[in-house]
């Protein structure tokens, strides 16, 4: 029996001339030829020569037939050199040479040639461009679609399809060859082209020897390859449905190109003056500016420029305005927040949090490294801070600490706009005669939160105070139901609860009519003694507080499930261009 041995991505006899190679265009490959061959020349003819001789037996694509259609656009080949950036004044000069006798025309501007490479086309419209403002030329557009082939497609058109590479791979003869060296051989492409060429009867599995598999046929015809050369040479037209199924299977991608056609202006010439643009000191010193030809506004409708587009305000960013107006309305004002790093004496010492709570633990708040800490507060305030945490004062008895400077001045992230309403207080304090005041503020806050479709490590808190001479729970109260009452909540109720700087502390609840239950909005209470006194407040003075996020109510407002959405990288744009005004006293989005 025969042996046979692998070369070159088919099998040769061990001892005699080389196989056929199965009729796919490799004609560098075969050196000899068996009685029964035909050296291919042709890859269309070919194919049509070898199919009629396979049997019957076609490929897993469409039999090439002559007179299909058009011949198919192509890119230009490798030969081509690429469009040449060049200088506006020779292609003008070669725009206007060409059409300098009376009867000429530019077919098509991708003909053009300057030093045998082919022009930009853009840069071609915009000389056009120029010459048509001055009526010196006219032209249209002309737009043409052509196929290039991938990189898989050319890996096929230099290689051949996988089918024939598993084909090729498997030695003539009744032993075949087995799979799992047929695996080695063809490599990635074994899975595609084994299927492919069992659907083309082209295999089967040996009867006699388990795993392996021999040829059905003689040879075979690679339609796929000899399509993809066709392709990329424009020789032999291929109709949609060939290119289609290519495209699909990503062996070949459809282009655009733009060219234009050219004929003879009005005002032609070829010898153009330089337009000027502006009248200049010496045009007209000099008088030149009478014999100067300048150049034309172009005043038309639609290329009068292009209008800017708008800026488009962020859901969060109406909610913020909506509840912005709702406190001015009822006589607030807006305290100064742009302060995004604070001191823990602020954020935490100052509202009585005593300096081991969880919440100042690093995997609760964002510590700062450089610079890390900040002691610019006040000596004697801080000094009155100490004393009722470590000692108690105003009725309390403190916390019985060890209370440290140092944990005082880490600089923080803050994690709640309190921290300004405490400085904003001790400020009132310092003041000759008390005044009664009523502060908002709607800003960012950042917890070290793990971000989930329901949190973020940095969002928004909105907050209202009052300070006034006899407050009571009963006043706080009758706010929180006024100040929603502007925001169309007119169901609410209240739950105590704890916060470690107010005292009572009461969670806000609203009725929810979509999900038809009471949902939590917020929170609110009195802050304690532990805090006002030693601001310096008189001891008569009493302040109420309340604070919810600014997040919840937009996604309920807008419809949003997850917070991801709202604020970060998942923003979607055209969301935030579309999305409608927000009415806080009309229900809208899943208030619905």
């Amino acid at each position: 029996m025969a042996e046979f041995v692998w070369v070159d991505w088919h099998w040769e006899p061990a001892n005699g001339p080389q196989l056929q190679t199965n009729g796919d265009n490799r004609a560098k490959e075969l050196q000899t030829q068996s009685a029964s061959q035909t050296v291919i020349e042709n890859p269309s003819q070919s194919m049509q020569q070898n199919h009629q001789q396979a049997n019957g037996i076609q490929s897993n694509h469409l039999t090439i037939h002559q007179n299909l259609g058009p011949k198919v656009p192509t890119a230009p080949t490798a030969m081509t050199a690429p469009p040449a950036v060049v200088e506006a004044a020779k292609i003008q000069a070669l725009i206007l040479h060409s059409l300098d006798s009376p009867d000429a025309t530019i077919a098509d501007t991708a003909a053009l040639r300057i030093d045998g490479a082919a022009i930009d086309q853009l840069q071609v419209l915009s000389v056009l461009n120029g010459l048509t403002s001055r009526e010196v030329v006219a032209f249209t557009f002309i737009e043409s679609e052509y196929w290039v082939l991938t990189p898989e497609g050319q890996g096929i058109a230099s290689n051949g399809s996988p089918e024939v590479m598993v084909f090729d791979a498997i030695p003539p003869g009744p032993d075949g060859i087995s799979i799992s060296k047929l695996q080695k051989i063809v490599g990635d492409s074994y899975k595609f082209g084994q299927g492919a060429a069992f659907k083309n009867k082209w295999i089967k599995k040996n009867p006699s020897t388990p795993n392996a598999l021999i040829r059905s046929v003689d040879n075979v015809v690679d339609v796929t390859r000899a399509n993809l050369l066709s392709i990329r040479d424009g020789s032999v037209p291929l109709d949609q449905a060939i290119l289609a199924d290519y495209k699909k299977r990503k062996l070949v991608d459809k282009r655009k190109s733009s060219s234009y056609s050219v004929t003879r202006g009005a005002k032609f010439t070829t010898n153009l003056a330089k337009e000027e643009t502006d009248i200049t000191q010496d045009l007209i010193t000099s008088g030149d500016w009478k014999s100067a030809v300048f150049k034309k506004y172009n005043f038309a409708p639609g290329v009068t420029g292009v209008a800017p587009r708008g800026g488009y305000l962020h859901p969060l960013m109406k909610v913020r305005e909506e509840f912005r107006q709702i406190f001015l309305e009822l006589g607030f004002t807006e305290m100064p927040t742009n302060k995004f790093v604070d001191s823990s004496f602020w954020n935490f010492d100052a509202l009585f949090q005593p300096q081991q709570h969880p919440a100042r633990d690093a995997h609760d708040t964002f510590f700062l490294k450089d610079p890390a800490t900040d002691d610019k507060f006040p000596r004697d305030y801080m000094e009155r801070v100490k004393k009722v945490h470590t000692s108690g004062g105003y009725g309390s008895i403190g916390y019985g600490y060890d209370w440290k400077k140092e944990e005082a001045e880490k600089l923080i992230l803050r994690t709640h706009t309190t921290a300004v309403s405490s400085n904003m207080l001790y400020h009132l304090a310092q003041e000759k005669e008390f005044r009664p005041v009523k502060y908002f503020s709607i800003d960012r806050v950042f917890r070290n939160e793990t971000t989930d479709a329901t949190h973020l490590a940095e969002f928004h808190q909105l907050e209202g105070v009052v300070a006034d001479r006899g407050l009571t729970l009963g006043d706080l109260i009758g706010v929180l139901h006024s100040f929603f009452q502007k925001l169309g909540i007119p169901k609410i109720k209240f739950k105590p609860a704890y916060n470690p700087y107010t005292e009572p502390s009461m969670e806000i609840f609203s009725w929810h009519d979509g999900l038809g239950k009471w949902v939590e909005i917020g929170n609110s209470g009195m802050f304690r003694p532990e805090m006002l006194g030693p601001l310096g407040l008189p001891e008569d003075v009493s302040v109420i507080a309340w604070g919810l996020g600014l997040e919840r109510p937009t996604m309920i407002k807008y419809g949003y499930d997850d917070i991801r959405e709202l604020l970060g990288h998942k923003v979607n744009i055209e969301l935030v261009q579309k999305n409608p005004i927000c009415r806080l006293d009309k229900k809208m989005g899943r208030e619905l």
